[in-house]
């Protein structure tokens, strides 16, 4: 009976080791900030922000987080989503507001270290006067809906 018990460890054992192995080749690992790969924000957002992908893939279901770096001036307009969205705020400042207008008598802005929650299908928007590097955790698929449909950047054309 003694071998059954040892050959069963043994089995579980490597079992855990080859899971252990598979996760660890799925997840990504950045060794440093300079390793994030920049590009331009989804369509969904203004121009003129940078959008990086750090784990997860927006267009699927999971945990998914991103960062956003944005020059000073840069504003989205109010907008609801789907789930959670979780936001750090890495460098600069970053305002935050609930509502369907932005009022930036009633934002909070938050600085360097600085973290909030924008539940499920609240309206808020967000800006930063002076730019601002920020990071979102949320559950996929990524989904925005802005209050007003004209406030959408993926509708708008160019001339």
């Amino acid at each position: 009976m003694v071998p059954t018990l040892r050959n069963t460890v043994l089995i579980v054992a490597a079992m855990l080791v080859a899971l252990a192995s598979a996760v660890a080749a799925d997840a990504p690992l950045l060794r440093s900030g300079k390793e994030v790969k920049w590009g331009a924000p989804p369509p969904s957002f203004p121009p003129g922000a940078k959008f990086a992908v750090i784990a997860g893939d927006p267009g699927a279901s999971g945990l998914v987080t991103v960062r956003f770096e944005m020059p000073a001036g840069y504003t989205i307009a109010p907008h609801f989503h789907p789930t959670d969205e979780h936001v750090t705020v890495l460098k600069g400042s970053f305002s935050l507001g609930m509502g369907d207008v932005i009022d930036k008598a009633h934002a909070l802005t938050l600085s360097a270290g600085g973290y909030g929650v924008a539940a499920a299908n609240m309206h808020h928007y967000a800006y930063t006067t002076d730019g601002a590097t920020i990071q979102v955790h949320m559950q996929g698929p990524f989904a925005i809906t802005y209050v007003n449909p004209a406030d959408d950047p993926s509708k708008k054309h160019a001339p």
